[in-house]
């Protein structure tokens, strides 16, 4: 498992939200800065926490410039009980099926988990990682990490 590298061109995907809407990540191309995030599985405490914590924090993360994009390997079924049962209004995205295919083209599949560790990739306007982390499974990650990368931006 080896997520990519700053400077990498983001691989594109199409993946159903929580209200079973496609999204792209060409839908932000030329529009808005795209902070990409995968984490294991709603309804657990670390995800949850960190779910939260965006929400909490979320002008810095959803507004003219920017996009934030949660991706987890649940059902789309499952994303909308979660984002209704913690008020989540940002798009979670189901890598449910084919299962892991957009972790595992961001090398942030576990196949022996079966789940997306937690990485994070802020993507330009073209296309263009700018800024990564990936964080083990029990690792929270730093939200003020987030917001000083999108804001060098």
């Amino acid at each position: 498992m080896k997520a990519l590298e700053v400077g990498t061109k983001a691989p594109d995907f199409a993946l159903k939200n929580q209200h079973g809407e496609t999204v792209s990540l060409s839908d932000f191309k030329g529009r808005k800065n795209v902070v990409l995030l995968f984490y294991p599985f709603a309804f657990t405490g670390v995800c949850t926490g960190e779910l939260c914590a965006l929400r909490d924090e979320l002008p810095h993360f959803v507004n003219d410039d920017v996009q934030l994009l949660a991706v987890s390997n649940d059902s789309p079924f499952s994303l909308r009980v979660f984002a209704e049962q913690e008020g989540l209004e940002y798009p979670l995205l189901s890598d449910f099926w084919p299962h892991g295919e957009t972790s595992r083209a961001y090398g942030v599949f576990d196949e022996d988990k079966g789940c997306a560790v937690r990485g994070t990739f802020v993507i330009d306007k073209e296309g263009v990682v700018r800024w990564t982390v990936v964080n083990g499974l029990p690792d929270a990650r730093d939200l003020n990490e987030y917001i000083k990368a999108v804001e060098t931006l």
